[in-house]
């Protein structure tokens, strides 16, 4: 194996475990919760934690890759996220074990934050300009795929002991570095003074907003506290930018946005992002509730997703190197638009069998945009600043993926609402007593579509009433999508980055 690949497979395994981590431990909830006695908040921030401190953090972590040396975030991400794993999977029982998971999830985020970008940045400078989109095909490719295995191997492992989901996370990490030592990657650093100010600022606006809209279901939209954290995120936001835009050594090169294909490219990975993670969490809870799964087989449900996914990123990093990013972002945001317009028709068959195409279809419509856009966005900056950029990009797409399970999530629970309580008080339920039971409908992984001792004909009606809830949701996924290919058609620069940039941020394509 030549030494770039070897470089390639290193960081592969570096940010495998955070990958993993966005789906397995969704699975588990139920049996941590019997287990540490938690209640129903804690167990919410369990999973909130982890992405609060990912979102917070991703931008100075980017800064920190390279002004620091890229191995040695990585180095450093890698040891600080398996150490946090292990002690998450040691959790004591008793009083102290809410705080005591919390605590150790928020610091896997901040670590995970610190890895990313460097490992990003370690592959982009690996491979030369024209063989990037391919490296990059395979890194979010393969990893990318391991998201699919959160749910599959979740289900399996807690049959053991949920505290096996962390600790998997061990051996991957000895992996990690086994291949850091053996390839040595890029270490290159390029000293200047760190923005503690800026990254105050930037940790404050993006923890605000993702605070405000992962709670917002739980504390309401218009509740002083929603209203309070998205207002505030935003006068964050608008101070940080001032302030970047005037600082002698800014976190965030900002002034890179002046590149219209950079812009765009920020643009498409948010708004891929609201539909991409959400997928993973509407369609596990779908085939829970709608089709009867069980957790572990949910997964099934979304490796279909994944197939399409996979096959799809090593056409679209072709196509990258050979045309540039416009026509894979393009293509891939129509091709999602109809799988998942496709799918949404197909939900009410409650049957896997009708609808796997569609959701390969939907896959693969994502497959072919996420690592074009995110390669030729780090293509388009200096090799001093590659970590940078990907905390940029990164941090768009955290904060579109906060977005969509937060108002998606409104969605599914307004509709679930009254299609299920229509169900139920159809077959003879008291509009009270349907109203309860719609309320909770499908919030947990119960696996049994949440029917209890019901007939089957009126689990069916039910099941099919989620399914309409469903329905709804990936319709709106498929006309994000159909936005995202319109913004693309129309704002995208044609043609490749022909030259690395070296001192300008900015860079001019081709045609």
């Amino acid at each position: 194996m030549s030494n770039e690949n070897l470089v390639l497979a290193a960081m592969v395994f570096a940010v495998a475990m955070t990958f993993i981590d966005q789906t397995i431990v969704a699975i588990a909830i139920p049996n941590l919760q019997h287990d540490l006695h938690l209640t129903q908040t804690g167990s919410q921030w369990i999973i909130n934690g982890y992405l609060l401190a990912l979102s917070a953090l991703f931008a100075f972590g980017g800064k920190l890759g390279d002004v620091l040396g890229r191995r040695r975030m990585v180095v450093i991400g890698v040891i600080g996220f398996a150490a946090a794993s292990a002690l998450c999977g040691f959790t004591p029982t008793g009083d102290l074990a809410s705080a005591w998971m919390i605590f150790f999830r928020v610091v896997q985020g901040a670590f995970a934050a610190l890895m990313f970008p460097a490992a990003v940045g370690i592959v982009i400078a690996a491979f030369p300009l024209r063989e990037r989109g391919r490296a990059m095909a395979v890194f979010f490719g393969v990893s990318g795929g391991l998201t699919a295995i959160g749910p599959l191997a979740g289900g399996y492992l807690t049959q053991w002991t949920w505290r096996s989901i962390f600790w998997i996370n061990v051996p991957v990490a000895l992996i990690a570095l086994f291949l850091i030592w053996r390839s040595k990657p890029d270490d290159v650093r390029h000293p200047t003074k760190l923005d503690y100010r800026g990254t105050l600022l930037a940790c404050g606006a993006m923890g605000l907003l993702v605070l405000g809209l992962q709670q917002a279901s739980q504390w309401g939209w218009s509740s002083p506290q929603t209203v309070a954290c998205l207002v505030a995120g935003v006068a964050l936001g608008v101070v940080f930018v001032w302030w970047e835009l005037r600082a002698a050594h800014p976190l965030l090169q900002l002034r890179i946005f002046r590149d219209r294909g950079f812009a765009v490219d920020n643009v498409v990975l948010t708004l891929i992002s609201v539909v991409f993670v959400p997928f993973f969490f509407f369609g596990s809870v779908y085939a829970q509730t709608s089709l009867g799964e069980s957790a572990s087989n949910a997964g099934l449900y979304i490796m279909w997703f994944f197939i399409g996914f996979v096959i799809a990123a090593q056409v679209g990093g072709r196509i990258l190197d050979r045309r540039g990013a416009k026509p894979a972002v393009v293509v891939g945001s129509a091709i999602g638009a109809v799988g998942f317009f496709l799918l949404a028709q197909r939900l009410t068959d409650l049957s896997l069998a009708h609808q796997r195409l569609s959701i390969v279809i939907a896959g693969a419509g994502l497959g072919l945009i996420l690592g074009p856009a995110s390669t030729d966005a780090v293509n388009r900056a200096p090799s001093s600043s590659y970590s940078e950029v990907t905390g940029i990009t990164q941090t768009g797409r955290n904060f579109g993926a906060s977005l969509g399970l937060a108002v998606l999530g409104t969605i599914l629970i307004d509709r679930s609402r009254s299609t299920v309580t229509a169900a139920l008080t159809g077959a003879g339920v008291s509009h009270a007593r349907a109203a309860q039971l719609a309320g909770s409908f499908g919030a947990s992984s119960s696996g049994s579509g949440g029917g209890g001792h019901a007939s089957p004909a009126l689990l069916h009606d039910v099941q099919l009433a989620f399914a309409h809830a469903t329905q709804t949701v990936f319709y709106v996924m498929a006309a994000v999508l159909l936005a995202n290919a319109v913004i693309a058609r129309l704002w995208f620069p044609r043609g490749r980055v022909e030259v690395a940039a070296e001192e300008e941020p900015q860079l001019a394509a081709a045609g």
